[in-house]
């Protein structure tokens, strides 16, 4: 029997034997499912400060390097070895600033807001219920019933509003433990959330340092287990995953940020013509939900009308006006522009990406779904054109992909 047989034989027997333990494997996991699960979600613990870390330095990774190329450059050659550690702590003192200034800004502005919707309903629904009377006169039965509707509601409304409302906002303003206390009780101790938090910092600032090195070490891992040109390939798809998501998010981020600015001189300028309140917490919400594609702007217009709308219905209305055409300009001008190749998906795959991911993860879905399954759509666009090529119709795309593979979707 000559090597190439016994080769042969070799792969066939190790691939039988590999098929054979994988079944086995399957078997004692469906067997042990509930102990899986428990095993999975220790681990799942015990990693949730490297999670913490991990999607903290990626978030930061940009503005650190854009950060240590500046100071590569200001600074003299003799201190130039210092450029990577200073990005570092500069970009996370720029963080912890953000942070401040904006919960210094929003949780005031929340408290007062709910304080104020709590005080304006009562008046407002009595007012609305005199509306309702004055328009129903000659109609005593609709108007006996319409009258007793509204004084239930303004009931349950006042009851709920003393009883729950305002103490959850008393406590809310008792101190910054009360509330952590109040937010993490569902989650864990406070202890435990604090210790990830704090971990989380410390193995993000390590990973911001490192992150070069880190990259050499994922690049030779990468190289030593595939052959050059398949390790080429897996690099390849591996910039173009960090690509999508840095074009993603960092174009997502800056364009909530200019419609959140936008928002907020137009409720500066209607805050001293038409007597708009709570603008900085308005225009917050406005930039927050934008981050959240396709359906942010209506999550965020919902809460902010509402607020207007206690106060005046008028201005509530010029809100909503307001709000189509900044929606219109962001989706149609703004957006297109700050995350033009980002993603490369229709709208029609962009609200798929975000119902499936919804589903499956929930709110973290919705935030990471739509580059996520934009990778995915790449792959699967290329495999189809790779197909394509080797059976000789690559004709059949009609112009949707060129020759290399790229352009749009089959």
């Amino acid at each position: 029997m000559n090597k190439d047989a016994l080769k042969k034989i070799f792969i066939q027997s190790l691939s039988g034997f590999l098929s054979l333990a994988l079944a086995v494997v399957l078997f004692f996991a469906i067997l042990k499912l509930n102990e899986l699960r428990g095993a999975l979600r220790w681990l799942i613990d015990v990693l949730t400060p490297f999670v913490y870390g991990g999607v903290m330095a990626y978030l930061l990774k940009t503005p650190c390097g854009f950060l240590e190329r500046c100071f590569q450059a200001a600074l003299p050659e003799k201190y130039k070895k210092w450029a990577n550690v200073l990005s570092v702590v500069s970009v996370l003192l720029i963080s912890v600033l953000v942070i401040y200034l904006l919960l210094s800004m929003v949780l005031p502005e929340i408290a007062r807001s709910v304080v104020a919707l709590a005080v304006a309903v009562p008046p407002k629904l009595d007012e609305l219920t005199q509306w309702v009377i004055r328009h129903l006169e000659g109609n005593a039965e609709l108007q006996s019933y319409v009258n007793e509707t509204f004084q239930s509601f303004e009931a349950w409304l006042t009851n709920w509003a003393s009883t729950d409302l305002l103490p959850t906002v008393q406590g809310m303003m008792d101190g910054v433990l009360t509330t952590v206390n109040s937010v993490v009780s569902t989650v864990g101790s406070v202890l435990t959330v604090v210790k990830n938090i704090v971990l989380g910092v410390i193995i993000c600032v390590y990973a911001l340092l490192g992150r070069k090195r880190f990259a050499r070490h994922g690049k030779a891992l990468v190289y030593a287990a595939f052959k050059p040109e398949r390790a080429d390939k897996v690099l390849k798809e591996i910039a173009y995953i960090d690509t999508t998501f840095v074009g993603f998010f960092g174009g997502k981020i800056l364009d909530s940020a200019i419609v959140g600015l936008i928002c907020y001189v137009f409720c500066a300028v209607m805050t001293a013509v038409a007597g708009f309140q709570n603008a900085v917490l308005i225009s917050v919400i406005i930039g927050v939900t934008n981050v959240i594609p396709y359906f942010g702007p209506f999550i965020g217009a919902v809460p902010a009308a509402l607020l207007i709308l206690i106060s005046s219905p008028r201005n509530c209305l010029i809100f909503l006006v307001f709000i189509v055409i900044l929606q219109q300009f962001d989706g149609n001008v703004l957006g297109p522009k700050l995350l033009a190749g980002s993603v490369g998906l229709t709208g029609f795959w962009v609200l798929f990406a975000i119902t499936l991911f919804e589903g499956m993860f929930g709110f973290v879905g919705i935030l990471v779904g739509v580059p996520v399954f934009a990778v995915i759509y790449d792959l699967a666009r290329r495999w189809t054109v790779a197909g394509l090529r080797r059976h000789g119709k690559l004709d059949v795309l009609q112009g949707d992909a060129g020759p290399d593979g790229k352009g749009g979707a089959p």
